[in-house]
Order: structure tokens, then sequence, then C-alpha cells
């Protein structure tokens, strides 16, 4: 497949293929969603529900991370500022909806690490293939953060509500070969072939007729939409504000005081 760069930030499109691959494009940031990759995973989306031609799509990470979940930078701000916090609540919302509305299907290759918001993003996506010797994490609440962009609803729907009890509320990472066997994901890889067979996958299912390949992926986002319905406005509410509690406006703090030392050394 050819590759062309001049597109946003995050998104690298494969000519003459129905095919299509987002990068998430930040490999010295550990793939983390700032502000502007952000804004770009969920421009690609949108795009890509434009594009009749677009039988199916594959979400990877540059280098050897999926993503880092959300960036210290942008957390910082957000605390600071609420109205960029609603815009990025808003844009998390946007996002799952997008996620679950899109026609065709969606493989995420996991090839490092899924945190946070990053695995979110991975879980989203309507099959999972993920690098067999890495992990999933959701540790916001561990910095005094809720999980507020929909890792509430797809944990407990995924692995049972016991196990995401267990791993939200410590945060502690989650074993690739746990995640398979609870079936949050479909199958593990070596690391070197996550994307190569993400993209078979993909072809193949981009053969299949179109409107069975949608009608049925709709028909199985229903119990995501209803469990959405009932619980997304609460977990983002509630993600809102968290940003104000004295423990992360600690940690925060306690971060920036440490760059800062760094920087004076």
């Amino acid at each position: 497949m050819s590759e062309r760069n001049d597109v946003p930030v995050g998104v690298l499109r494969s000519e003459g293929s129905p095919v299509r691959i987002l990068t998430l494009n930040r490999p010295a940031n550990r793939n983390a969603l700032d502000g502007d990759l952000h804004a770009a995973v969920l421009s690609a989306v949108r795009s890509i529900a434009s594009e009749p031609e677009i039988r199916a799509v594959v979400v990877t990470g540059a280098g050897d991370i999926f993503s880092a979940g959300g960036d210290f930078e942008l957390i910082k701000h957000m605390q600071e500022d609420v109205e960029l916090r609603r815009l990025t609540l808003d844009r998390s919302r946007s996002l799952f909806k997008c996620l679950l509305d899109l026609d065709v299907p969606v493989i995420a290759a996991v090839n490092g690490p899924a945190v946070g918001a990053g695995a979110t993003l991975a879980l989203l996506c309507d099959i999972v293939l993920m690098a067999d010797d890495t992990y999933l994490a959701e540790p916001r609440v561990s910095i005094g953060l809720v999980p507020g962009d929909g890792a509430a609803i797809l944990w407990p729907m995924l692995a049972g509500v016991p196990a995401a009890r267990a791993y939200l509320l410590t945060g502690d990472r989650m074993s690739a070969q746990e995640a398979h066997r609870l079936g949050l994901i479909h199958r593990l890889l070596p690391a070197d072939t996550v994307v190569t067979e993400a993209i078979s996958l993909a072809e193949r299912l981009a053969e299949l007729p179109p409107y069975s390949v949608l009608a049925t992926k709709q028909a199985l986002n229903h119990q995501v939409h209803a469990m959405a319905s009932a619980a997304f406005d609460f977990a983002l509410n509630a993600e809102e504000q968290s940003f104000d509690t004295p423990e992360l406006r600690t940690l925060v703090q306690r971060r920036s005081d440490r760059s800062r030392s760094v920087k004076d050394v």
C-alpha cells in the first residue's frame, strides 16, 4: 500500500484501497492524545464516514506503543481552563458516537500499551488484535480523574462487572493474555505482525457485502448505545468535575515543580 502524508496529523491513507489506516502519530510523546491529535482522530473518523469507497478501517499507533492516553499538558490546561475542558470532553463524546455509528468495521491493531483514553479508543473498535507482550490500563482514578469517555461502559460490558471494578478502581495493568481471556480482545499476536494481520483482516472484511456488514454492526452496537444512553452523561459530567479535585491539583503541581527543577539543572 502506498501512503501519502499530506493529511491531518495522525492519519495515514492508503491509496487505491478500500482500507484506511488511522495512525496515532506522536511517538516521541508515546502517542498521547493532546488537543491536536484528539481533534485529528475525530476529524479522520468523520472524513471516513463521508467516503463511500472505504470498506474497513485499521487504527494503530506509531512506533511501539498504541497510546499512553491523555497528554499531561492537556490535562493541566483542562484543569485551568473550563472551556477547554468542556470542548475536550465534548470531543470525547463525539468520538465515541462517531466510531460506534461508522458504517464500516474498525479494527484496532494494539501494537503496544493502550492506556486511559488510548485503551478506550482501542476497545471502541469492532475487532481488537493485540501484541502478546503488552497491556491495557485505565489508571485515571489513581490520579484523581474519572474515566468518563466510555471506559466505565466498555470495560464491564466486555470483561464483566467484577473484573471492570477491579481494574478501573485500582488502575492496575491488564496483560494481553488476561485481556484475551476476559474477552476484551479478539486475538493475540507477536508485536511485529499485529498491524499486518489487522490490514489483512480489514481487506477480508472489505470484500464482504457492505449492507450486511453495516446492518450487522449496527445490530451488535445496539447494546452499547443502550448502555451509553444510560451512563455516558453521568460519567462525562463526573469527569468534568474531577478536574477540580485536590488530588489532581496536587499531582499537577508536583509534576510541574519536577519539570521546572529538571530545567534548572
